[in-house]
């Protein structure tokens, strides 16, 4: 049963490829897939670039060529609702895209022809994921020193779970964060790719589910933070959760 992990940015899932057995790198689609073994069980990790579409032709590669009955997507975001913090872990329990609007035709949100606005997460998934978020070798504590925590403003980093909203546009201003959680009151972040791996997978009967690590507040300082932050903080979050998930998947 191969599991699939799936990233936006190289940054994302840096190192993770070291850790696998037997890996082969193959090229496909315009991207590269790389396979092998992990503790024994079948993994490919892949890099899905930015943005809903090249999220969603990933998707439908890892399932369709690598055979992924499950996919994990993991990266950034930026925080929307007023109890997530530069440094929380998000994860989705339910996907939607804000910028889908195919009104008067269909309501608000809502995608044509399905008749939702949201897909759900694999509830199985979600319980592993809040498991290894909340692991001790993926504390901030753990993995950062102090000045790290600092510069950052990082705190007591908590775990939430909750409505992660994508669309094709890199929040960054106050104005439109504060639009946005005005109008989904509930989502707890946005970024870029989620939702669009969820209808693919609800498309294919695949369970899917999405972990954030909050970058940036969506606001003005988000086209500052996020670089830094990606740099020297994302990369190995990621890692560490990967590497405390992994294990707890079933054979």
């Amino acid at each position: 049963m191969t599991t699939a992990v799936l990233s936006a940015l190289p940054e994302e899932q840096e190192g993770l490829a070291a850790q696998m057995d037997a890996l082969r790198v193959v090229r496909h689609a315009g991207r590269d897939f790389h396979a092998g073994e992990w503790l024994g069980r079948p993994v490919v990790f892949a890099l899905s670039g930015i943005g809903k579409v090249a999220a969603a032709t990933t998707a439908a590669v890892l399932v369709e060529r690598f055979n992924a009955r499950r996919i994990v997507f993991t990266g950034v975001a930026g925080g929307l609702h007023p109890d997530v913090r530069v440094g929380d872990t998000v994860i989705g329990t339910e996907f939607m895209q804000h910028d889908m609007d195919a009104s008067p035709l269909f309501p608000r949100y809502e995608v044509p022809l399905y008749g939702r606005s949201r897909f759900a997460a694999d509830e199985q998934l979600v319980e592993r994921l809040l498991a290894a978020a909340r692991d001790p070798s993926t504390s901030t504590a753990v993995l950062f020193d102090a000045e790290t925590l600092a510069r950052f403003g990082i705190d007591a980093a908590r775990v939430h779970r909750g409505l992660l909203i994508s669309g094709d546009r890199f929040v960054s201003r106050a104005d439109e964060a504060h639009a946005l959680s005005a109008a989904l009151p509930d989502a707890m972040a946005v970024e870029m790719e989620a939702a669009a791996v969820a209808q693919v997978c609800h498309d294919y009967g695949v369970p899917f589910a999405a972990v954030r690590n909050i970058s940036d507040r969506a606001d003005d300082q988000a086209h500052v933070d996020f670089p830094a932050y990606l740099a020297q903080v994302a990369g190995r979050q990621a890692r560490a959760l990967i590497a405390a998930l992994l294990p707890m998947l079933p054979p």
